[in-house]
């Protein structure tokens, strides 16, 4: 069976792609040579549908490759097609895709995760696979966790945006979801690095992050933040998290208790930042100049709205509603920009822990993957408060990395590593070393 009919039959299983690309071959020899490649569908692919899990944009065709995708094909990385995603990004559990709803490969009748649901998915089932993907609110630690993957969430403007249908521009970070830590790491090393078309990328040199690769954790100062383990963290999950932290401390690192004391205020203040960027950057999709259509008639508030109603999903909904209410006149200082005003706070708490310390772990994510009659009867404020774990480190725009820690009802448990900015090395080593050591990486068997 040659790849892409493994593809095709993985994805009637799993339903992780919502364009599988069948002419797809290699340009040239690289770095990523033997690998295949999948690419969330929020990015631009030349000649490739790309949806954003929205049928607003069931027919657009892109022109063109995101920075991103440009790189991955100048190291002759194999792109089989592109993964399914909550709408613009908008979930935690992919469970708002217009296409499709990728299942665990793990158990079937539960959630990889979102939004990049269909990236952790296919990476927990294809070997030597690496999953461009993308995390707003922790999008990429979010399905890696779920689906017993690795997922690389860099430092904000280390990978450039450029091609990347926005959900919220200063918090959208394209990223890297693999099979192991050193897959991951070269991912990463690839698809980083400044671009003259994106004016928030960073102008660093980017290092070879498979270089970070080692075992010995000796001087590493590790902080666990307590209100990462407060209530609302499954026992189960705290269990894996806490024999993690011995097999860290076993490899020579040193560990702490720190505190975030304002992280109790993080995910009010991503939702309202979040929210409200989304409803600026979804505004153009009115059926004149960009995404679906309707027969023009009435005026312009009239036809807008209709397109907007048939084509939006009902989370999309939600989010432009609140997200324009944050904005409008007399609303925006009350919430807008009291919630930047909290995003500077949170970084100021993380600049003062990492004075102590190299990186901070905690549990990736407060439980196992949910399944999908459990995320049926959630209420949208349950649903976000999912993200309680990875809103603040996304905020603050420092890296993290996801990496499996263990089993509970056999379920992958993710353990979260999370950097000062530009940190991506810290995290990797640490990572890896634990990765080594713990030997928990195994794909799932469907």
């Amino acid at each position: 069976m040659n790849i892409i009919n493994k593809v095709k039959d993985l994805d009637r299983k799993l339903d992780c792609f919502i364009t599988v690309d069948e002419k797809s071959k290699p340009l040239c020899e690289g770095k990523l040579s033997g690998y295949t490649v999948s690419v969330k569908d929020c990015f631009c692919t030349n000649g490739l549908r790309t949806t954003a899990g929205s049928k607003i944009l069931e027919n657009y065709i892109p022109l063109f490759d995101a920075t991103v995708v440009e790189k991955v094909k100048n190291e002759g990385g194999l792109i089989i097609g592109k993964t399914a995603m909550d709408e613009f990004g908008f979930g935690t559990f992919s469970a708002n895709c217009a296409y499709k709803i990728p299942k665990n490969p793990w158990d079937l009748n539960r959630s990889c995760g979102g939004s990049s649901g269909g990236a952790g998915c296919i990476s927990a089932v294809l070997e030597k696979h690496i999953a461009v993907a993308e995390s707003t609110g922790g999008s990429i630690s979010a399905p890696a966790s779920f689906t017993g993957t690795v997922g690389i969430t860099p430092t904000y403007g280390r990978c450039s945006r450029w091609g990347l249908l926005a959900y919220a521009n200063s918090l959208d970070k394209p990223g890297i979801i693999a099979g192991n830590v050193k897959d991951a790491a070269l991912g990463l090393s690839i698809i980083a690095g400044y671009d003259e078309k994106d004016s928030t990328s960073i102008n660093e040199k980017v290092p070879d992050y498979t270089k970070s690769c080692r075992t010995n954790l000796k001087g590493i100062k590790i902080g666990i933040p307590k209100e990462y383990l407060s209530e609302g963290i499954d026992e189960k999950v705290k269990s894996h998290f806490y024999k993690a932290v011995e097999t860290l401390e076993s490899l020579g690192a040193k560990t702490e208790k720190v505190s975030l004391p304002m992280t109790k205020y993080a995910l009010s203040s991503y939702y309202i930042i979040a929210v409200s960027e989304a409803s600026t950057n979804l505004a153009k999709y009115c059926g004149i100049r960009y995404g679906a259509t309707l027969p023009l008639k009435g005026n312009f508030d009239e036809f807008a709205s209709k397109v907007r109603t048939k084509y939006f999903g009902e989370e999309a909904k939600r989010r432009i509603m609140l997200g324009t209410f944050t904005r409008m006149s007399g609303y925006r200082d009350a919430y807008y920009l009291k919630a930047m005003k909290i995003r500077q706070m949170i970084i100021d708490d993380f600049k003062k822990a990492f004075k102590k310390v190299d990186v901070l772990a905690s549990p990736t994510m407060p439980v196992i993957a949910p399944r999908f009659d459990e995320i049926s009867k959630l209420t949208p404020l349950q649903n976000w408060a999912m993200d309680i774990l990875t809103v603040a480190p996304n905020l603050a725009g420092i890296p993290m990395i996801s990496v499996p820690c263990g089993f509970a009802d056999n379920m992958p448990v993710g353990l979260h590593i999370i950097g000062n900015h530009l940190d991506e090395s810290k995290l990797i080593h640490t990572a890896y070393a634990y990765e080594q050591k713990a030997n928990l990486n195994r794909g799932a068997e469907i």
